[in-house]
C-alpha cells in the first residue's frame, strides 16, 4: 500500500491552547513511572521470554470499516496540539486508529525521565462531513503520531516532518518535500515462502525536549510472534532530516531472514519499460533506483524495475558504507503529474553505525499494476541467525534527503532508457551520466553481461545535461536473465559510478 494515497500530510497550525497532562489521563500516580532506553530494553526482554500475545484493544464499532475518504476526513485538532504553549522546537500530533490502522498503540510523554500515558478525548479530533456523527462523542484510540517543527524559511508555519503509523512503519521529510517511501523498524521473512511477518510498534515514549534543543528522542517497543525489540530514535529535522536508530532485538524463535533498516517504496514504470503502460504520465514512482556505496568505496546504481515476476537481488558481502532508495528524477517534466508531484518525494540513505557482520543488501521487486501498492523493498540481510536467549544490537542512521552525496568528481547515472532495436531481437540501452564533465576523449567503457551478446558500444558528449551518454545493444539470444554491469574509465580508473541492470525475458 502506498499510504500517501490514503493519508495526506497534516500540518499542525497554531491555534488556541495546549491541553494539560491531566487531560491526557496523566493524573494518576499509577500512570507515572520512570522511562529510559534501558527500561525499554528490559521490557522487550520480558516480552520475548513469554509467548506472543497480540495487542489487545477493540476499536469502536464502525471505525475499522471507514472508507479511505472518511478516514482522511478525521484531523487532530490544532487546539489539542501537544506542547502548543511551550517554547519548544516541536509540536506533537496524534493519529486516530481506523481504516487500515486497526491495532491501537499506547503513546506516553516523558518529562524529566517520568512517563505519563496519553488518553484521548472526543474534542481532540475534528471530523469532516463524511465521518459518521457517532464518532464525535467517542474518545478515539490511537494508531500513531506525527511531529512538526518550523522550517528555517518560516517563523510562523509548523510543518510535519515525521510520522509513525502502522506496524513498524514511519515516514519522514526533508524541507520542501512531500511524503513518499517509508522506513520500517524491522523486516521478517520478506519474500520468503513461509510468508512475511510484520512486527509492530505497540508502545511509544516521546521525550519532551528542552527549550532550544533541535532534536527529539522517541522510544518504541516492538513485538511480533518471532521477535521483540527496543528502539531509540533520535530525530533531527532540517534541510535534511536525520533519524539515528539504536535497536536491541530479542528473538522468540531463530531469525534466519531478517531485514535491517528496511525501506519500502513504489515503482510502477519509467523510461526503461513503457510496453505495458497506457498512461499520460511519462514516469510513475516514489523511487527510481537503489544506490549503494560498498565497503571498499565503490558507488553502485541499480535502476528499479516493476517485473512480470517477483525478483530478489543481493549486493555486496560486507556491510556497505551506505545504501538507499533514491529518487533522481527531480523535474515536474519527468512525471507530468501535477497532483502526485513525484519529483518532491524524498530519498533515504542508510549508514551503519555498528558492526552489522556479514550479509548482503537485498532488493525485492514485486510485480504491481497500481501506484497505490508499495512493491519495492530494500534492506540489509545478515548472514548470521539471530537466536533466542541473548540480545542482538544494531544501529544506523537514516538521512531523508533529495539526493545522497556522491563522491566528488564521480559521474552518476541521470537516466536509463531502454527500447527495441530496429535490427533483430535486440534491446537498445542509453545511459546518461552527469557530474564527470562532458569531454569523452580518452574515456573507455567497462561493460559486461552474464549472457547474451553486446554490440554497437558508443559514448558521446551530451551538452544538454553537461554530461555524456553511453549506448549499446544487447542480443539476449536464449537467455532468461542477464545481469549487466557498466562503468566508464579514464586511464583505467573509474570516473562514474557502476551501473547495474537486470534484463529478463518476461
Amino acid at each position: 500500500m502506498n499510504s500517501l494515497q490514503i493519508l495526506r500530510p497534516v500540518t499542525l497550525v497554531s491555534a488556541c491552547c495546549l491541553l494539560s497532562l491531566a487531560a491526557f489521563g496523566a493524573g494518576s500516580k499509577a500512570d507515572q513511572y520512570p522511562v529510559d532506553q534501558n527500561a525499554v530494553i528490559m521490557a522487550a526482554k520480558r516480552l520475548a521470554a513469554a509467548p506472543f500475545a497480540p495487542t489487545s484493544g477493540t476499536l469502536p464499532a464502525g471505525l475499522d470499516t471507514l472508507r479511505a475518504d472518511q478516514y482522511r476526513d478525521i484531523h487532530f485538532a490544532d487546539t489539542a496540539s501537544i506542547w502548543r504553549t511551550d517554547p519548544l522546537h516541536f509540536r506533537l500530533g496524534l493519529l486516530p486508529a481506523g481504516f487500515y490502522f486497526k491495532s491501537p498503540v499506547t503513546i506516553s510523554l516523558v518529562d524529566k525521565g517520568v512517563s505519563h500515558s496519553v488518553a484521548t478525548a472526543p474534542d481532540m479530533f475534528e471530523l469532516g462531513p463524511s465521518v459518521p456523527t457517532q464518532f464525535s462523542r467517542t474518545a478515539l484510540p490511537l494508531s500513531g503520531f506525527s511531529l512538526s517543527a518550523k522550517p528555517a524559511s518560516s517563523r510562523k508555519v509548523w510543518d510535519e516532518f515525521i510520522r509513525f503509523q502502522g506496524a513498524s512503519y514511519f515516514r519522514a521529510l526533508a524541507e520542501g518535500q512531500i511524503y513518499g517511501l517509508s522506513a520500517r523498524g524491522l523486516a521478517v521473512n520478506t519474500a520468503e515462502p513461509v510468508g512475511e511477518e510484520f512486527p509492530a510498534f505497540t508502545q511509544f515514549w516521546i521525550e519532551k525536549p528542552l527549550p532550544n534543543v533541535t532534536s527529539i528522542v522517541v522510544h518504541a517497543l516492538l513485538d511480533s510472534p518471532s521477535v521483540s525489540g527496543a528502539y531509540r530514535f533520535t530525530i533531527q529535522p532540517g534541510s535534511d532530516t536525520i533519524v539515528d536508530v539504536d535497536a536491541t532485538l530479542f528473538a522468540r524463535t531463530p531469525l534466519r531472514a531478517l531485514g535491517i533498516a528496511p525501506l519500502t517504496s513504489m515503482f510502477l514504470y519509467d523510461e526503461t519499460d513503457r510496453l505495458r503502460r497506457d498512461d499520460y504520465r511519462t514516469e510513475v514512482h516514489d523511487s527510481d533506483g537503489l544506490q549503494i556505496t560498498t565497503a571498499s568505496g565503490e558507488p553502485l546504481w541499480r535502476p528499479l524495475a516493476n517485473p512480470a515476476q517477483l525478483q530478489i537481488s543481493a549486493f555486496t558481502t560486507e556491510a556497505p558504507q551506505g545504501f538507499g532508495l533514491v529518487q533522481r528524477s527531480r523535474s515536474p517534466q519527468d512525471f507530468q503529474d501535477l497532483y502526485s508531484q513525484y519529483e518532491r518525494r524524498p530519498s533515504v540513505w542508510v549508514e551503519p553505525k555498528s558492526d552489522w557482520g556479514p550479509g548482503a543488501v537485498e532488493l525485492v521487486e514485486i510485480p504491481s499494476s497500481r501506484e497505490t501498492n508499495d512493491n519495492i523493498t530494500a534492506f540489509w540481510r545478515p548472514t548470521d541467525v539471530v537466536v533466542p536467549g541473548k540480545p542482538w544490537h544494531f544501529a544506523y542512521r537514516l538521512t531523508w534527503t533529495a539526493q545522497p552525496k556522491s563522491p566528488k568528481g564521480m559521474g552518476r547515472v541521470l537516466a536509463t532508457r531502454v527500447g527495441n532495436s530496429s535490427v533483430g531481437n535486440r534491446r537498445v540501452y542509453m545511459i546518461d551520466f552527469t557530474g564527470a564533465g562532458e569531454k569523452v576523449e580518452g574515456l573507455r567503457l567497462d561493460l559486461g553481461a552474464s549472457a547474451g551478446k553486446i554490440s554497437n558500444l558508443s559514448i558521446a558528449s551530451n551538452p544538454s545535461i553537461h554530461g555524456f551518454r553511453v549506448g549499446f545493444e544487447l542480443a539476449p539470444n536464449n537467455a532468461d536473465v542477464i545481469e549487466l554491469r557498466l562503468r566508464v574509465l579514464l586511464n583505467d580508473k573509474p570516473v562514474t559510478e557502476t551501473w547495474l541492470y537486470r534484463w529478463t525475458a518476461s
